[in-house]
């Protein structure tokens, strides 16, 4: 059976992350692993409105097929957020609606990247994006991660001897590390880019979701002409709406629009006329102060805790916003084995090897603050606690 398969399938790692909530399924269990928004912010009163207001207004329109670019009016809401959050104008023609920013890593991998061509990505990185473009079987090439932003250095000397045609990024709250990017090293980022013709591809589900700290620039402020920007809804929305966004350059929109008309002719007609139709009738930014109040609570809940209940041995990033923290274990320890120790006490994590290209073990892992509330911080950290005593005891 497995000469049927394509050679492209055959490496591509299976989502570690979705086969640890099939354990956080366990109603007992207290999870930090999931990267999702919580559910307790989801409009569902408001998303009910906008839908019956499209049945009724357009229903025959929503229901049929429609461009392959995207919804003109949830286009021009997106374009027009980017210069009130960002301070950067995007045309709406260089906005290509997808199935989550996710469909746009996929385009990306369509497009740009042959059998063995370099693809430069943070260390750590978004596993996500690992598993999309290690379908178009390019070679990774990782670069470390600093807590200023990514290494420049490093990306200068990987440039030069890669080749590479882009370089995957999450500079704001990044996944998984939580981190974000200083304003120099975007400036550095942008330099490079010139430097060594490759594009950037800004992944930024994560920077509506500030809760402290100062914003930065986005690499399309300096570089716009190799800038390709990554958004979503799924964070500040819905998951389930699956609509995202990709922002590229008048020529890689060419393609990307050739890939995308390939790949599923448009994104649902209807989820984006009722996700245009809410972001008309509502206060987006009202609804996103509230996330970021609750994320905001439960990350500075999150590190007292940590700080109070694990040795100094175990250091944790402290993030300005998004969903994580990331934790690193001591020298001689590894993360893949401590979550066997916690699971047993009835708390997981993401242990950091998925995060990673290559299959070597780690001492690093992944927190989650998103879903969580003070009682099940306390007591789920506890538990980890717990099983951390019981592995180093073994050691």
């Amino acid at each position: 059976m497995d000469a049927i398969f394509a050679d492209r399938v055959k490496k591509v790692p299976r989502s570690f992350i979705r086969e640890i909530l099939k354990v956080s399924l366990d109603p007992s269990m207290i999870s930090f692993a999931g990267g999702m928004p919580n559910p307790a912010f989801f409009p569902i009163k408001e998303l009910a409105a906008a839908t019956s207001k499209v049945f009724s207004q357009a229903g025959a329109v929503a229901l049929q097929y429609s461009n392959s670019e995207g919804n003109v009016r949830l286009r021009e809401q997106i374009a027009a957020r980017y210069l009130k959050e960002q301070g950067i104008t995007v045309s709406v023609d260089d906005i290509l609606i997808t199935s989550g920013s996710q469909q746009g890593l996929d385009l990306l991998g369509k497009i740009l990247l042959n059998k063995g061509d370099a693809t430069l990505i943070e260390e750590p990185g978004y596993l996500g994006a690992i598993q999309a473009l290690s379908m178009y079987r390019t070679e990774f090439v990782p670069v470390p991660l600093l807590p200023s932003g990514v290494d420049c250095e490093a990306l200068a000397v990987s440039a030069a001897k890669s080749g590479a045609k882009m370089f995957y990024c999450v500079p704001s709250f990044q996944n998984p590390s939580g981190l974000s990017y200083e304003e120099q090293v975007v400036e550095k980022v942008a330099e490079l880019a010139k430097k060594y013709n490759f594009l950037v591809v800004e992944d930024n589900p994560y920077c509506e979701l500030r809760f402290r700290g100062t914003p930065v620039s986005s690499c399309y402020k300096y570089i716009p002409e190799l800038t390709v920007l990554l958004g979503s809804f799924s964070k500040i929305v819905s998951p389930g709406f699956r609509v995202g966004w990709i922002v590229a350059p008048p020529k890689v929109m060419d393609k990307l629009l050739v890939a995308k008309q390939a790949t599923d002719l448009h994104t649902s007609n209807f989820t984006q006329q009722v996700l245009a139709q809410y972001l008309e009738d509502n206060d987006l930014d009202r609804h996103i102060a509230r996330i970021k109040e609750c994320y905001g609570h439960n990350c500075e809940k999150m590190e007292r805790v940590l700080a109070e209940i694990f040795p100094a041995e175990v250091t944790f990033t402290n993030p300005d916003g998004g969903m994580f923290l990331w934790g690193e274990l001591p020298e001689g320890m590894n993360s893949m084995e401590l979550f066997d120790y916690c699971a047993k006490e009835k708390a997981v994590f993401v242990p950091g090897e998925p995060f990673y290209t290559n299959d070597n073990p780690t001492r690093t892992f992944r927190l989650s603050f998103s879903c969580v509330n003070d009682g099940t911080i306390v007591e789920g950290i506890e538990r980890l606690k717990k099983g951390y005593d019981t592995y180093k005891a073994t050691l």
